[in-house]
């Protein structure tokens, strides 16, 4: 049976402390949590040094805002619920559950503890949000090229050490400097951010779009061989072509160039790089809106 869920606002600095006086417990759990901002990591300390107050299965985590969902242990008949959050900031869910059900004393002296909790969750928030906004370029949302050279640099090692496929697709805008200089480049900045939006929609969730720099962007295929991104480069460039883009009275068309290649034995970052992007000019060079491989 599922207790009711409830909710945990700290207001003030005051409130916390006086939660946190109540025994040394308190302060154990929250010199514990100063050690990282990680959500996971916070959790996972917060439920290990509760696990002896307050004994349960298994617990779930999860936190909208950076699409997170965490589970540990077994998940149980019994469970309570708290959705966390200082004054208006959504800290996400936590859940525990076991086999037998919470006493109303388990429920107070929770509810009590999770005070060590919210602050340490507030700070991971505020480092997440820090992290996001160094690695999202301003204009289209995209990640960005610091984003790109660290994610394909882990990417490239973890493809390698489990022997997969690992793909690009390097995606340009045709005749973008007519938009811009037709249009103006108000008209150029909202056919950038709006093709990122088309991309996000049109890849798998698993892929990541990058800005490379400019009008030229690159998407990050894990997992994926030269036929597969063949495929999702192909519906890439169906999909933006079937849009339109209203500015003002005029009615603008997009197409793009796209360039893919798939990592083989002996590449580098750069390497893999070169060969997506000149993919991507023979493209361009070959008559625009269509898709080129170099293997």
């Amino acid at each position: 049976m599922k207790e009711k869920s409830a909710e945990l606002a700290i207001v003030s600095n005051r409130t916390f402390e006086a939660s946190t006086a109540v025994n040394l417990h308190h302060y154990d759990i929250s010199s514990a949590l100063q050690t990282t901002l990680e959500f996971k990591e916070l959790i996972s300390i917060f439920c290990n040094k509760i696990q002896a107050t307050i004994p349960h299965n298994g617990i779930e985590y999860s936190n909208d805002e950076f699409d997170l969902e965490f589970k540990r242990g077994v998940m149980a008949r019994h469970s309570c619920s708290y959705a966390l959050k200082v004054e208006e900031q959504q800290l996400g869910e936590l859940k525990l559950t076991r086999t037998n059900r919470f006493s109303k004393d388990e429920l107070k002296m929770l509810e009590s503890l999770l005070c060590c909790l919210i602050y340490p969750l507030r700070n991971a928030t505020l480092f997440q949000n820090a992290l996001k906004m160094a690695f999202t370029d301003t204009l289209t949302k995209a990640n960005n090229r610091s984003s790109f050279n660290d994610s394909l640099f882990r990417e490239m090692n973890r493809a390698n050490r489990n022997n997969e496929h690992l793909s690009l697709i390097f995606v340009d805008v045709d005749h973008f400097k007519h938009i811009n200089d037709n249009y103006g480049h108000g008209c150029g900045d909202l056919a950038l951010s709006s093709l990122v939006s088309w991309l996000k929609d049109t890849v798998r969730a698993s892929d990541a779009v990058f800005r490379f720099g400019g009008e030229e962007f690159v998407i990050l295929l894990g997992d994926t061989d030269i036929d597969g991104a063949m495929l999702i480069a192909e519906r890439i460039r169906a999909d933006v072509e079937s849009h339109t883009l209203a500015y003002g009275m005029d009615v603008i068309s997009l197409t793009v160039s796209l360039g893919v290649a798939t990592l083989k034995g002996n590449d580098t970052a750069d390497s893999l790089i070169t060969r997506a992007d000149a993919a991507m000019y023979q493209a361009k060079k070959h008559g625009r809106n269509r898709v080129e491989a170099m293997v």
